[in-house]
């Protein structure tokens, strides 16, 4: 008997609810794995469904389907002599389950329900799913009909088991059960449990990917054994980006991952190791009285991950790991998420009111490296990509190769200009626009601000003035608000019959430019033109966006740029509710207190938050016990005012 196995994990682009796509992603990836020698295939976490689903798993025609679509998995030639592991929800006692089925030739092995749920960030799976609260119990569950016809079985182990091969021992965990500090793996590993596999669906964050890796590592550093994990990727039509990373490490090493950030709809990852590698690595850390009393039940099945001839087979060796830096990230996650949405919309494109500040800026940005994307993929063979983007542009002969021409086809901006505005700013956005090669707009708001005023004149017998023309706060605040909601809607208006006025078929989604400080703190303006379709920016903070305009003066050349890294806010657009000069919640208290800090102000409030940051910046500034009095008293009457 052999002892080197070859084994595969994969990232994919499912979508939720598109069956048919999903299960031609899947058997593309069992047929890579397959030609790569594999005996056993990964995939994401509910790979069939589609993760985001959402209500839609209450719903007993999603069930429905996925059985339909594991009875063609059963039933094709592709997934012959090879393990699959696939994840669907299944109903059992009436409970719902977020499940993985492993399969070989037409026989279904094992059913696996998830037993630690994700209910954090922006997982939610309690809403829609039981945890399996019974570890080491296994039950029998009885199989659809239509799965009983091709598989001739009428019941399968349903449960927390293992399966137990000719010649290793295979145990499964399940997304969030690597991150919590019981996982799984701990007790599969001292019960002789040799390969882990994780099925994932964990979403993009800023400096997020070393933490999984680490996880991953740490998993089988400890005890040994071969960690594989596989995850989603793309956008699956909500407002997440899945990342992929797929990858396995055997031994704390990592010895073959995917890329993070990828428009490849699948990409399978596969690695030759040794078992022997694992024993020997155990000899000296596992002993028999570490073991729970209770074994996992282990499911036997007649197959072999090895052959006797593997022998000479070269094994995959450690390599490192070149993670993405934080402006990387966001000139890469944000822009494949943006196409992911752009070509399931049906839209043609998209459509940004470009300001000549910060956030805008990086939205252009963003949308601009999505084109180098797209005619890089393009470039490098990429078929699914190219017909994507002919779509899109709805011409079959066109095939992008310049990244400012794609762009003046797919991306439009313009510049809503007041009274208010100043010159700096209109230059700003033109020179921008000129450089990422988009389609450039210059609009006048005042015709429509007029009127609406004029309307409210008629009716109280007022005309509201500036605070520079003498008017009170209450007015100069209703008059910026009125200025910015005029731009909402023109954006729309634009965004639906701009193409239509050139004679081309679609619309376009329009882009908001909301950073995550400034909605953390209520300091926009709501339903401005900020309030958009999506927003690329809305989970990164003000001073990460600097630092990414930097990178891309840096990166694509963009000098434009330099003249919007130092702007605060753009005049005019802005509901100023505490003037910048005098504000104590500067940008660097709002990068403390952003995305990661946010956790600790919602669990033990501002102050708390404050004082448990890394970089306390307002100690510098003035007294310590006087500026934080005065920080916190400034942050909760800045959301009394908004209400």
């Amino acid at each position: 008997m052999g002892r080197k196995v070859t084994l595969a994990t994969c990232s994919l682009n499912q979508w939720a609810l598109d069956f048919d796509g999903n299960v031609l992603r899947i058997l593309k990836s069992i047929e890579i794995a397959k030609s790569k020698g594999a005996k056993y295939r990964l995939g994401p976490e509910l790979e069939i469904c589609g993760y985001g689903c959402a209500d839609h798993f209450y719903e007993s025609d999603t069930l429905l389907h996925c059985f339909q679509v594991l009875k063609d998995l059963l039933e094709s030639p592709v997934t012959q002599n090879i393990i699959c592991d696939v994840g669907m929800p299944i109903m059992h006692h009436s409970v719902r389950y977020n499940c993985r089925v492993l399969f070989l030739n037409k026989k279904i092995l094992l059913i696996r329900p998830k037993m630690l749920l994700a209910n954090h960030g922006n997982n939610r799976e309690f809403r829609w799913y039981s945890p399996w609260s019974q570890p080491r119990h296994v039950e029998e569950y009885f199989l659809p009909r239509m799965i009983q016809d091709v598989t001739g079985q009428v019941t399968v182990p349903f449960g927390d088991a293992v399966l137990s091969t000719k010649d290793t021992c295979i145990g499964s965990e399940i997304c969030a059960e690597l991150w919590n500090p019981r996982s799984p793996h701990v007790d599969m590993g001292l019960d002789g449990v040799e390969i882990f596999t994780n099925s994932s669906a964990s979403y993009h964050e800023l400096r997020k990917a070393d933490q999984r890796v680490n996880l991953v590592k740490s998993a089988t550093t400890k005890s040994g054994g071969i960690y594989l994990f596989a995850n989603q990727k793309g956008c699956d039509g909500d407002r997440l980006y899945y990342d992929g990373c797929s990858m396995i490490a055997i031994n704390g090493d990592i010895v073959a991952h995917g890329a993070q950030f990828s428009l490849d709809d699948v990409e399978v990852v596969t690695a030759t190791l040794d078992l022997e590698d694992v024993r020997s690595y155990r000899g000296e850390r596992c002993h028999p009285h570490m073991y729970e009393h209770k074994p996992y039940q282990r499911i036997k099945v007649d197959f072999s991950l090895s052959d006797c001839k593997d022998i000479y087979l070269p094994t995959h060796q450690p390599v490192d790991w070149g993670f993405h830096c934080p402006e990387e990230e966001i000139s890469l996650g944000p822009a494949c998420w943006l196409w992911d949405y752009l070509r399931r919309s049906g839209q043609a494109g998209f459509l940004l009111p470009l300001s000549g500040g910060v956030d805008s800026a990086s939205s252009a940005c963003i949308v601009y490296s999505m084109c180098e994307l797209l005619c890089k993929a393009v470039h490098d063979g990429n078929a699914q990509v190219l017909e994507d983007v002919q779509r899109v542009v709805s011409d079959g002969s066109y095939r992008p190769e310049d990244p400012r021409e794609l762009c003046g086809r797919l991306f439009t901006t313009c510049y809503m200009a007041s009274e208010n505005s100043s010159t700096g700013t209109r230059d700003r956005a033109r020179a921008l626009a000129t450089q990422i090669g988009s389609n450039h707009l210059n609009i006048n708001i005042d015709m429509a601000v007029k009127g609406m005023l004029g309307i409210f004149s008629i009716v109280m017998g007022k005309w509201p003035k500036f605070r520079a023309n003498g008017g009170c706060r209450r007015e100069n605040l209703a008059l910026q608000n009125v200025q910015a909601r005029v731009r909402m809607v023109l954006a729309y208006l634009f965004a639906q019959l701009s193409l239509w006025a050139q004679g081309k078929p679609g619309g376009l989604l329009v882009l908001g430019s909301a950073n995550v400080d400034e909605s953390l703190t209520g300091y926009f303006t709501k339903y401005d033109c900020s309030s958009a379709d999506i927003n690329p920016i809305g989970g990164i903070g003000k001073m990460d966006l600097k630092r990414f305009l930097q990178y891309c003066i840096e990166h694509f050349q963009l000098t434009a740029l330099t003249r919007c890294v130092n702007i605060h806010h753009a005049d005019g657009h802005q509901c100023a509710i505490i003037p910048p000069t005098h504000s104590l919640v500067t940008l660097d208290l709002l990068s403390l207190t952003g995305l990661p800090c946010w956790v600790q102000v919602c669990l033990a409030g501002y102050r708390s938050a404050l004082l448990g940051t890394d970089q306390p910046c307002w100690v510098q500034i003035s007294p310590a016990g006087y500026l934080l009095a005065a920080s916190v008293e400034q942050f909760f009457l800045t959301l009394l005012w908004l209400l």
